[in-house]
């Protein structure tokens, strides 16, 4: 019988939670694409809709107003949904050939999962990149040691995030349930708002993903003043997406996990 006061299962997000410190292949990808049509995107505004469905970014990044404007001046037309199509259909094989770049394991994550496994949870995982991206990048988790439970991508679904749709395409993946026994570990403001939509508990990522922005070694050489600002600001933008923690990487989950297990024992529920 399943114990419903006892944690079951963590999804991880992928590119700033597992792999990719700093989520940097879809940002430089974004800022390439718009470049071979003429528009200039800056890494701010790239980075702003990430964790979403791709095809969703580049749509909320046509939104822009700056780019909009951009557009309209190159092609005399706004935006088009056909416009948006081809830009994706361009996208995804221009970010499947930078993202084996961008594979390394977030120093940390390989042993936090390992310890969830340990503790008999299932892992689970969800991300905004689609199908043919996510080949490649399994292929060389799965040599490098990494292999979840499942995985539920960005198109797989009627809708993305910030929708609970992946997240329950996991429950059913995974056999777990309620979902007060699930966490959802993720570096973005949608993927946080995934889980609490579906009604787990989140944990938001301050400093490996996009919140902070950083690759590992420009992180690692700002001093501890300018480090605190920077989790600060990210721990913010977490907590204002509704995380219910915020850490700064997956490194720093087993504590979490220990808290959560305990508040569960006690009745307590998550609440978005």
């Amino acid at each position: 019988m399943t114990d419903h006061s006892r944690l079951q299962a963590v999804v991880f997000d992928w590119a700033g939670t597992i792999i990719d410190f700093g989520s940097r292949a879809p940002m430089g990808a974004f800022v390439r694409l718009f470049e071979r049509y003429g528009i200039t995107l800056s890494i701010a505004e790239a980075r702003g809709p990430m964790g979403m469905a791709k095809w969703d970014h580049i749509h909320a990044l046509s939104q822009l107003p700056a780019v909009a404007a951009q557009w309209a001046e190159r092609f005399g037309r706004g935006f088009t949904r056909a416009d948006i199509d081809e830009l994706y259909e361009v996208f995804t094989p221009m970010n499947a050939a930078v993202v084996p770049d961008f594979c390394d394991f977030i120093p940390g994550a390989l042993a936090a999962v390992a310890a969830a496994r340990a503790r008999g949870l299932r892992i689970g995982s969800t991300t905004g990149y689609n199908r043919p991206i996510m080949e490649v990048v399994t292929r060389i988790a799965a040599a490098g040691g990494y292999v979840p439970d499942n995985l539920v991508c960005a198109g797989d679904l009627a809708a993305g995030r910030p929708s609970p749709l992946m997240m329950y395409r996991c429950f059913a993946d995974l056999g777990v349930w309620p979902a007060h026994t699930v966490v959802k570990v993720d570096d973005t403001g949608v993927g946080v708002q995934e889980g609490l939509n579906a009604g787990t508990w989140a944990v938001g990522l301050a400093i490996s993903g996009n919140a902070a922005g950083f690759s590992l070694a420009d992180w690692q050489a700002l001093g501890a003043v300018e480090q605190q600002a920077v989790r600060e600001r990210a721990t913010a933008e977490l907590k204002a997406a509704g995380a219910h923690y915020v850490i700064d990487s997956v490194a720093d989950l087993m504590p979490v996990l220990d808290d959560i297990d305990a508040r569960l024992a006690r009745g307590e529920r998550p609440t978005a």
